[in-house]
């Protein structure tokens, strides 16, 4: 059997699309796997060293405003990247096609479908994407996170199964003491984690280094993953700030281990992102980006806040309260315990393999 795995763009599309193809392996190790990218993009670097065969296509998102003339270079890609996809599925011959969101799942999905290739997709927000929407008419299966889905999709075809989440982060024994120690902080403090996404967040970033004082005073520990674009500048804030506390890093490498040493996360509210909270039962304090398509991730957000599952702290208001809102939950042992127990009731476990079982039925195995 031979499956092609298409998206991408941010770690959000691209660890679900590697959870899938692994839970695909597992059940049928036989399978022949295929990424489709979007050249120059983050899953050019990321698929390959999961171990799986990429192309990437030419094709780019939209510009804003949808009138810009620039947007005629994108049509232009997005031709070119269909045409270059169809010449791929006739020589692969697939099976099944799988969308994960992001520019590259239009073209490929497209001319899969165009091909009698069956199709599935699967929507990791609560807001579906505009790449998703235009293609739930062509696929069978639509595996979806969140309720309330078939407002954007055919309910007669729409399966709840959850985000699928890199399975090392569920398979950490260590304790938090020990992960603490491995990350090279104080095995004994309390301890925030702050993960901005794998590009990092300005507006997280700019709070928790205005912030450092305050974590001081509080006694309290911070592993800080910036992302590249703000590493140099988080660097050298905490190291004005003269800090034993606060520890920037632009990447951590291994999330089990960082999530293990954590008492609480502050994070962006990304689909990835949200599912790891609720399979691993982390309280959280959600900053959502406002920079994203229809506000997505506030209602993602929302979806945990409102259930008493998360903190909430708009962007406008993160540079003001962000930090005092963290230092004041890490030190209610009270409430992380109820938030804990009420974000592991939206956890959704084996997504990855529910998901693969779907694509294997589609293909007939």
């Amino acid at each position: 059997m031979k499956v092609i795995i298409s998206g991408g763009g941010t770690g959000g599309h691209i660890f679900p699309a590697i959870a899938i193809a692994n839970a695909i392996k597992k059940l049928a190790p036989e399978t022949e796997i295929l990424f489709i990218g979007a050249s120059g993009r983050m899953e050019m670097e990321k698929v390959p060293a999961a171990g799986y065969k990429i192309i990437g296509l030419p094709v780019r998102g939209l510009i804003r405003p949808l009138w810009s003339p620039r947007n005629i270079g994108v049509l232009i890609d997005f031709l070119k990247s269909k045409s270059q996809v169809k010449k791929i599925i006739r020589e692969f011959r697939p099976d099944v096609a799988v969308g994960v969101g992001g520019y590259a799942s239009a073209p490929t999905l497209n001319a899969a479908a165009a091909e009698g290739v069956p199709c599935l997709i699967q929507e990791q927000n609560s807001y579906a994407g505009v790449t998703n929407k235009s293609l739930a008419n062509k696929a069978k299966v639509i595996c979806v996170a969140y309720d309330g889905m078939e407002r954007f999709f055919p309910a007669d075809r729409i399966i709840k199964t959850g985000n699928p989440v890199r399975q090392a982060l569920l398979q950490n024994t260590s304790t938090p003491a020990e992960a603490r120690v491995c990350c090279g902080m104080d095995p004994g403090r309390k301890t925030v984690l702050v993960i901005g996404g794998s590009l990092g967040a300005r507006t997280i970033n700019d709070s928790i280094a205005a912030g450092i004082k305050a974590f001081e005073q509080a006694g309290v520990q911070v592993l800080w993953q910036t992302g590249k674009l703000y590493a140099e500048e988080c660097q050298a804030r905490a190291k004005e700030a003269d800090t034993q506390l606060v520890h920037p890093t632009p990447f951590i490498a291994d999330m089990a281990m960082a999530y293990k040493a954590a008492d609480i996360v502050i994070s962006r509210a990304g689909a990835s992102s949200i599912s790891e909270l609720c399979l691993l039962g982390k309280a959280s304090v959600l900053v959502p980006s406002p920079n994203v398509a229809e506000d997505h991730q506030t209602k993602n957000a929302r979806a945990l806040s409102d259930r008493g599952a998360a903190v909430f702290v708009a962007d406008a208001e993160a540079r003001q309260s962000l930090v005092s809102t963290a230092v004041a939950l890490v030190n209610d042992p009270v409430r992380i315990a109820s938030l804990e127990t009420e974000v592991l009731k939206l956890a959704l476990p084996d997504s990855a393999r529910i998901i693969a079982e779907k694509v294997l039925a589609l293909g007939g195995k």
